[in-house]
């Protein structure tokens, strides 16, 4: 195996490693907010002012993290 095989090989596999990585973390964020939403979808709320209080809340959770990716960026 030559120098260039073993490179590409390597690359390949820390392509395929970071690949599962960003997926892993994906999976994670999408059960988290599917868990907020869910709290929401099994409320009983008295009217539609409780339900929309509780998506705008999300809603700024989802807000608020993505500032701070932006600002980590």
């Amino acid at each position: 195996m030559t120098e260039k095989d073993q490179q590409a090989a390597l690359v390949k596999e820390i392509q395929a490693r970071f690949d599962r990585k960003l997926k892993d973390a994906e999976i994670a964020l999408l059960e988290y907010w599917q868990e907020q939403v869910d709290r929401v979808a099994q409320m009983k709320p008295e009217g539609v002012a409780a339900l929309q209080m509780q998506v705008r809340r999300i809603s700024e959770m989802m807000a608020n993290r993505i500032r701070i990716l932006k600002r980590d960026h």
